[in-house]
């Protein structure tokens, strides 16, 4: 029997139109019947809502870490169906990071960048003129630091996807059909597989660790420091890079491996420039 619905006038909710069937022409806004308002209904758009997501997104992340550079190509091409687009996987992930946060990966305490990073001289200057002004306590200034930082780099992550873009955009100046923009999103599914990689994986396996050695009672941050972590970073990266370089540009032979490894001086000083930002804008808010 033919559903009644489907030849009578509707006006739609959203919009206004006039139109016949289920699905205003316009907007695509549907009639709601009867039936879509039953419990049964709910729960299966429940199901459908997390096994369709779920799926997408497993999908989606096993392409970043296999394939890098695929879903950028995919996205920049107009095929935008079957992942989840680049900026969401961002969100999701940096939502998850920052809930869980063991490395700081793009959030810098002020210890690090007191005595870690290139620009700690600078910093430790500033620190001390500021306690020695408003008669402040290192302690007291660093918990105060921290804690606005750990905030505002939720907000300035967005920052080193831009600044990473740039040294992107550069070394593949010559390839067509490549916009600004495209760069962008490579710099951003880049940013997703650090997110991934080098911050949620690499957490979970040093919460792992510790507790192997606490059983065992060793300390994993004697074999795990600075220059470790340096040491991952570049491979990680020139992993994804060298990938990306023929996934997205189509770059081959010789220059392929000489541009990944420029490109990984370039992420480096695009992650220090975006840590000083992040420096500046949290001190000037403390």
């Amino acid at each position: 029997m033919e559903n009644p619905a489907l030849s009578e006038e509707h006006i739609c909710k959203s919009c206004g139109h006039r139109f016949t069937g289920l699905y205003c022409n316009l907007c695509g806004e549907k009639v709601i019947e009867a039936k879509d308002r039953t419990f049964r209904t709910f729960l299966s758009n429940i199901l459908i809502a997390i096994t369709f997501a779920d799926s997408k997104f497993v999908k989606t992340l096993w392409i970043i870490l296999s394939r890098p550079g695929f879903l950028s190509a995919q996205y920049s091409e107009g095929i935008r169906v079957k992942y989840v687009r680049p900026l969401q996987m961002f969100f999701i992930l940096n939502l998850i990071y920052f809930l869980f946060p063991v490395l700081q990966l793009f959030n810098s305490s002020l210890r690090t960048q007191m005595y870690y990073l290139a620009h700690g001289r600078l910093i430790r200057q500033l620190v001390v003129d500021r306690l020695l002004a408003e008669n402040l306590s290192l302690e007291g200034f660093e918990l105060m630091y921290n804690a606005k930082s750990a905030s505002l780099a939720k907000l300035l992550v967005v920052v080193y996807v831009i600044l990473a873009a740039i040294p992107l955009a550069l070394l593949f100046i010559r390839k067509r059909n490549r916009y600004f923009t495209d760069h962008v999103t490579l710099s951003v599914e880049l940013a997703c597989f650090n997110m991934f990689v080098n911050a949620i994986f690499l957490s979970a396996l040093l919460w792992a660790i510790s507790k192997l050695f606490k059983i065992s009672h060793l300390n994993w941050s004697n074999y795990l420091n600075d220059t470790t972590l340096t040491l991952i970073f570049v491979v990680t990266n020139l992993y994804f890079v060298y990938r990306a370089a023929l996934t997205f540009y189509n770059q081959r032979g010789w220059k392929r491996i000489a541009k990944s490894i420029v490109m990984i001086i370039g992420l480096f000083l695009a992650l220090e420039t975006y840590r000083i930002i992040l420096f500046f804008v949290t001190f000037w808010s403390v």
